[in-house]
């Protein structure tokens, strides 16, 4: 169903596809738009296990997207180094597919948005963290990206 890597040697292997998912601050989900048009929009995310987590308005372009068909990509560079004198650039990246589902009121979606809160501000006292999403929790949608094919690449010179 999805296609083989044409280039199989610059292809990343699953370890280091999760360690770019984990280290990323931000990738680029894609959807089905409106007229026919790809929807593509920078997010950040979490990843936990073989799901991936983002946080979003309760209306909007994403959720009429996904309403509409629930399979989605999400691109995260891991490495974007231009080489101007080999007219090249070296890179690491990872391309997820998979289906994507708007959260439900719930201890998934609490687990979720904590994740997410923990994941950018990890050094903050617990109690701040839960203030914050306490003013939130109620204006916040919440997105689940279940993984069902993940392949990364990298520059042939990249190690």
């Amino acid at each position: 169903m999805f296609r083989e890597m044409r280039r199989k040697k610059q292809a990343l292997s699953m370890e280091e596809c999760t360690q770019i998912l984990q280290s990323g601050t931000s990738g680029v989900l894609a959807l089905d738009g409106d007229g026919g048009y790809p929807y593509a929009v920078p997010l950040s995310y979490v990843l936990s296990g073989d799901k991936i987590y983002f946080h979003c308005a309760r209306s909007g372009h994403k959720l009429d997207a996904i309403a509409r068909n629930e399979k989605a990509s999400f691109c995260v560079i891991g490495q974007d180094h231009v080489i101007p004198e080999r007219f090249t650039t070296d890179y690491k990246s990872v391309i997820v597919f998979g289906t994507i589902r708007i959260m439900e009121e719930g201890a998934a979606k609490d687990r979720a948005i904590r994740e997410l809160a923990c994941r950018y501000a990890p050094d903050l006292p617990s109690a701040q963290v839960e203030e914050e999403i306490g003013r939130y929790q109620r204006s916040l949608c919440m997105l689940e990206l279940s993984i069902d094919h993940m392949s990364g690449k990298k520059c042939k010179g990249v190690s």
